[in-house]
């Protein structure tokens, strides 16, 4: 067991570092400890450089401490949350030990599942000395799992795996470390995605960005609140410069922790982006998203978002408008369902004015026939999505 400085974890997502702290009871650790050095074998005398040294040479050198060794860190920490899918696990840790970038550490965290995860990642950890796991002694929850994984870490880039999820492409590390080393104003490196089933039969290609290069982090923001959708995608489909991800994922959000930590960090550089699918994100019944989507949570942690972002001095008026529409739209149609959220559609209205709220009403109903048929042609025809 590891017996230096444990990143430590409170359950309200902050990440600290107590020295102090004993290793948590119940927790399996397989990091790896250098091996004591060899005793020589009995009756072999062992001399030390020192003693090899002339007295002369003994009496002119001062004291110096011994000479340590420096620890190469690796170059991408591939970090793998878990819980319950021991059933897509061996496929999830064969395609990042497939890739043609070696130089990466494997980090699986499983918060405390009742499957049988343990034993499929033992039985890899066992074969390979890049792979660290550790077994949660009680469930700390999705987000607070993100960041114990995040404060393991030591790469220079991060690259979050979900347990169900792969690596599409042999290359896919190759590939995106390359982008953000030559792109330094980028902070994500994003790539399109597969859409995997349970059977793990690719069942649609995302490519929401869809324009290959540089986009400005900005410009991102406003498209994804514009479209009401997380044009980005998961963490599986990003790499991410471990220097910029201190803060960590946002406890106080369930449904879009990921889309608030992209907007985090988009506020401050870049995206890169390849329509080149090199992830699969895989959908499935029992995913947290989808318990999400039945609770209406992802929808209204984007109105939190919007109220957040949409005065930003960097966004324009015309887009704030635009903004402010799609949200006022969206509450309205809801509330007629029972759904909606009275002080916050006033609050919204007061903003954007009822004349402005007419005038994009005409344009949106004018438009949305042709939108519905670019709509059935991208996911009907080319089943793709429309960009």
């Amino acid at each position: 067991m590891n017996t230096g400085a444990t990143p430590s974890l409170n359950l309200e997502g902050t990440l600290f570092t107590d020295t102090k702290a004993p290793a948590q009871a119940g927790r399996v650790d397989r990091y790896q400890e250098a091996p004591a050095e060899a005793a020589a074998p009995s009756g072999i005398a062992t001399v030390s450089a020192g003693e090899l040294a002339s007295p002369l040479q003994r009496r002119l050198s001062p004291a110096s401490p011994p000479a340590t060794i420096p620890v190469r860190m690796p170059k991408v920490s591939i970090l793998v949350p878990t819980y319950n899918y021991a059933r897509y696990l061996r496929e999830t840790i064969e395609s990042v030990l497939n890739q043609d970038f070696e130089d990466f550490e494997l980090i699986i965290v499983d918060d405390c599942s009742s499957d049988n995860s343990h034993e499929v990642i033992a039985h890899y950890a066992a074969q390979d000395g890049r792979i660290r796991y550790q077994i949660n002694a009680k469930n700390l929850g999705m987000v607070a799992n993100w960041n114990y994984c995040l404060s393991l870490a030591k790469g220079e880039y991060i690259k979050f795996l979900f347990g169900d999820d792969t690596l599409a492409d042999r290359q896919a590390l190759t590939k995106m470390v390359r982008m953000l080393e030559e792109n330094p104003s980028a902070v994500l490196a994003v790539s399109a995605r597969n859409i995997l089933d349970e059977h793990s039969q690719v069942i649609e290609i995302m490519d929401h960005l869809g324009t290959n290069g540089v986009q400005l982090g900005q410009d991102v923001i406003v498209r994804c609140l514009e479209s009401n959708a997380n044009l980005i995608g998961e963490p599986s489909v990003v790499l991410m410069r471990k220097c910029d991800t201190a803060r960590g994922f946002n406890p106080s959000y369930r449904q879009l922790t990921d889309l608030e930590m992209w907007f985090h960090l988009l506020e401050k550089g870049n995206a890169i982006y390849t329509s080149e699918p090199l992830c699969s994100f895989r959908k499935h019944p029992q995913q947290q998203t989808e318990v999400n989507k039945v609770q209406q949570i992802g929808e209204k942690e984007q109105l939190v978002l919007l109220t957040e972002f949409y005065k930003r001095p960097w966004v324009k008026t015309p887009e704030r408008r635009k903004l402010l529409f799609s949200q006022l739209y969206w509450l309205r149609k809801n509330a007629k369902k029972g759904q909606g959220c009275s002080e916050l559609e006033h609050r919204l209205a007061s903003c954007l004015g009822d004349g402005w709220y007419a005038w994009l009403y005409f344009l949106h109903k004018l438009c949305r026939p042709a939108q519905n048929l670019q709509r059935f042609y991208y996911k009907r025809i080319l089943r793709r999505p429309v960009k």
